[in-house]
């Protein structure tokens, strides 16, 4: 037998789904819709009643809808305005949607009418069905004892109804199902399925209500215990107070008391205590400004006041434990012991505010938590970096909603000492916007003369910080400001060398990676060798922090190793080093090893330590212009204007065209374009590089050079020399050129450098041109190859550098 079908017009519904022989009146605004049901009264007034699967779709297609609708009969419309109409349906008989073929100006389309599955007689009274009718009825009755309303007729109807498939459609389209459940019920065509499929859907709601009306109850139930709690309160306080035994008799404001007296506090401080108490006993209970009181006077409690550890003032002993705890650093331990002695002759003294200063990974915060140690004070660590708030260093007004005290007052109460080590990490990483300026809050908190009486905010009494001792790191001192640097005083941390390296890892990583790893002594052999190409071929760095991890790395796979049980032992060779670490060792420098015209190394200082800086120039026939690229600060690029102007003044001598300033165009390029560059140290690095050009004269290999260069040529002196020089010993170079007035400073560069370099003082650029050019040969004179320098360390071969951060600008 063919199914019957029909062309029909189609109203989308949501979150509404319509019933076989069920009446229901709803309203209607979107224009397709209205427009449907405008076609369906030019006909036959029949409509095809579908719901949407979701809600929030304004222009259903087909696939927005559900398969299985309702064809109805439009009973009554009721125009309510001219956007909205209300109408009532009565629903004739189940559908299933064959293809929507409109969609505009309404929704049309072809549907299968379908029959239910015919119910006999017997089984309607079959015992299995009187059982399910009854189970449906004692939900029914549950649900609408539990929902509270609910039609008469509606539930006369229901405890009159035999027929399962009729009564699972009036229930389901009568009570609040959710419109999924609802679509559900509305595709099932077996009768007694559809009843068994409501009856999940009641118990589940029974379930839901029934929770509800446990958790209102309960809910119902506090408030009124809260109620009666507050109010018995009151009335307690209320005689209390009419008895003259209120204060007396509250514990809490007596323990308040009793805690404050035994402080032996100053007069005025015991004094504002005990008047903030006095105002707590005279609020009344759960008021707001009491809660603020009681956390206020919890604050101050907590803080140690008169609570000291004693200090272990021993020059000797703070020397054992700097040594045993750190290779190298020799002048900077030195200083610190100074420190202590000063401490050890005069207890009484003010403490000076160091701020160790240097690359990443050096040591700062490990010698800051070994000066503790050795002095036998409490340390808190305060990390300031990003900081951009005032209130978090002088803390809020305790007034505010969430306040609190400041990081100082914090990491004091934290300490549980009056006199700890406070360390201040990342100082120079401080910022301040809107809020105010942190560094000019730790202005009062970092001067001996006045931090004798510091003011937190939140505490509103004074705190003694003189006895507290401040030591602060920062990897620059270039982004503190001046009246902030000048409190302290800057001990400088310099980068290691690559044998310092060797012994830190050696004495310290080697055997903490090996604990951590669970690796025991001998398990794991890695000899000085392998050490030494760890650090050459695989780090890039001032600090060991790197070569830490690459250690760790060489551990994992030792214990992935020692695991498969097949070894006993694991010993790293160098060939092995590429397996252990999962990466090649970096590739060897660009331009140290040959002769180039127009390209200097010059050197850097970065944040991070030293640093190779490339200069490349080119000359083309132009009209004179001077092309500065890689992204230069306005002092580098005044010095490449001061070498240019240089070079001009010199032309004859130089052999240099006299106009070439003006039929040259001359292009300055510093390579890594993304990472900011300035300062004036490259100068003769940039004379050179121009004149190389200018006359096709090559550069030796191997040599690297810095100073400030002059208008007339002199070479003025530089800062950051030792970084400078133990970048160029890591890029494999033998000859540095410095400026003659830093000869002085060789002495604080490490003698491992000093025997692997040669330094050529230079006091003018003729020096340098003479020193660095090779010279020109005469036709006479035989071509000859040009000797390349050996380092003079065999251990360090050339590198390449790793690219410092592209947020840390190179300083020249």
């Amino acid at each position: 037998m063919e199914p019957t079908t029909l062309n029909i017009p189609v109203l989308a519904l949501r979150g509404l789904t319509v019933f076989p022989h069920m009446n229901l009146t709803f309203d209607v605004e979107r224009p397709i819709s209205i427009a449907a049901l405008e076609r369906a009264m030019e006909a036959d007034q029949e409509i095809f009643l579908v719901t949407q699967k979701e809600i929030g779709v304004n222009d259903p297609e087909e696939k927005d809808l559900y398969a299985m609708g309702t064809v109805s009969y439009i009973t009554q419309i009721l125009r309510l305005s001219n956007t909205t109409v209300r109408i009532m349906v009565e629903g004739r008989q189940r559908a299933r949607l064959r293809r929507l073929w409109q969609v505009t100006p309404f929704l049309q389309a072809n549907v299968e009418l379908l029959e239910e599955e015919p119910v006999s007689e017997a089984f309607q009274k079959s015992p299995r069905t009187e059982a399910l009718l009854r189970q449906t009825w004692n939900q029914f009755s549950e649900y609408v004892e539990l929902v509270g309303s609910m039609p008469d007729e509606v539930i006369s109807k229901v405890m009159d109804c035999r027929d399962v498939g009729y009564l699972a459609d009036f229930i389901a389209q009568n009570i609040a199902l959710r419109h999924t459940d609802k679509q559900e019920i509305l595709e099932e065509m077996a009768p007694f399925v559809r009843l068994r499929k409501l009856n999940g859907f009641l118990a589940r709601e029974c379930n839901v209500l029934s929770f509800e009306h446990e958790m209102e109850g309960k809910v119902r139930d506090q408030l009124a215990r809260s109620q009666r709690d507050q109010i018995l309160r009151t009335q307690i306080r209320v005689l209390q107070n009419e008895l003259g035994e209120g204060e007396d008799a509250d514990d809490e404001i007596d323990s308040y008391r009793e805690k404050i007296i035994a402080l032996g506090l100053d007069e005025d401080t015991e004094k504002h205590l005990l008047k903030e108490v006095n105002k707590l006993s005279k609020q009344p209970f759960g008021s707001a400004e009491g809660a603020v009181i009681r956390n206020y006077l919890d604050v101050c409690l907590e803080m140690p006041w008169n609570t000291e550890t004693k200090e272990r003032v021993s020059v000797e002993a703070a020397r054992k434990v700097l040594e045993k705890d750190h290779y190298g650093l020799e002048k900077v331990k030195e200083r610190i012991l100074e420190t202590i002695a000063v401490r050890q002759m005069n207890p009484e003294g003010k403490g000076q505010i160091l701020c160790l200063v240097g690359p990443p990974g050096v040591g700062k915060t490990s010698i800051a938590i070994s000066v503790a140690k050795a002095l036998n004070r409490k340390l808190s660590r305060l990390s300031l970096g990003g900081v951009r708030d005032e209130a978090d260093i002088r803390g809020h007004r305790k007034t505010y909603i969430g306040s609190m005290p400041g990081r100082i007052i914090e990491a004091i109460s934290r300490s549980g000492s009056m006199n700890p080590l406070l360390l201040l990490d990342e100082i120079d990483k401080l910022g301040s916007d809107y809020r105010g300026d942190p560094a000019s809050a730790l202005l009062e908190v970092l001067d001996s003369e006045q931090n004798h009486s510091f003011r937190d905010h939140f505490l509103e009494i004074p705190v003694d910080l003189s006895k507290v001792m401040f030591i602060t790191t920062a990897n620059t001192t270039e982004t503190i400001p001046r009246p902030l640097l000048d409190r302290m005083e800057v001990i400088q941390l310099s980068s290691y060398t690559d044998e310092e390296k060797l012994q830190i890892a050696r004495r310290h990583l080697l055997p903490k990676e090996m604990a951590e790893h669970g690796i025991r002594k001998g398990a794991l052999r890695i000899s000085d060798d392998v050490l030494r190409a760890v650090i050459r071929d695989y780090t890039r760095e001032s600090g060991v922090r790197h070569l830490e991890r690459r250690l760790a790395a060489i551990c994992r796979k030792a214990d992935m190793r020692l695991l498969k049980g097949d070894v006993k032992r694991v010993t790293v060779t160098e060939a092995d080093l590429p397996k252990f670490l999962d990466c090649q060792p970096y590739p060897p420098a660009l331009h140290t090893d040959r002769e180039e015209i127009g390209v200097v190394n010059g050197l850097a200082w970065t944040e991070a330590g030293g640093e190779i800086l490339e200069v490349e120039v080119n000359v083309m026939e132009g009209s004179g212009k001077l092309e500065l690229t890689g992204n230069l600060g306005d002092v580098m690029k005044e010095s490449a204007q001061a070498a240019l102007s240089c070079l001009r003044s010199r032309a004859d001598a130089l052999g240099i065209e006299a106009d070439f300033y003006k039929t040259r165009d001359i292009h300055v390029h510093f390579p890594e374009g993304a990472v900011p560059k300035d300062g004036p140290s490259a100068g003769i690095a940039m004379a050179t590089a121009m004149l190389s050009a200018l006359t096709d004269r090559k550069i030796k290999a191997g040599y690297a050079m810095t100073g400030e260069i002059t208008l007339r040529g002199r070479v003025l002196p530089i800062g950051g020399l030792k970084e400078k020089t133990m970048a160029a010993l890591r890029n494999g170079l033998h000859t540095v050129l410095i400026p003659a007035d830093n000869v002085r400073d060789l002495e604080e560069i490490d003698q491992t450098v000093r025997a692997a370099l040669r330094f050529v003082p230079v006091s003018t650029v003729d020096q340098v041109f003479a020193e660095v050019l090779v010279p020109v040969m005469t036709k006479d004179e035989p071509v000859r190859e040009t000797a390349k320098e050996e380092p003079a360390m065999a251990a360090f071969a050339p590198v390449t550098r790793e690219p410092a951060s592209q947020d840390a600008g190179l300083r020249q």
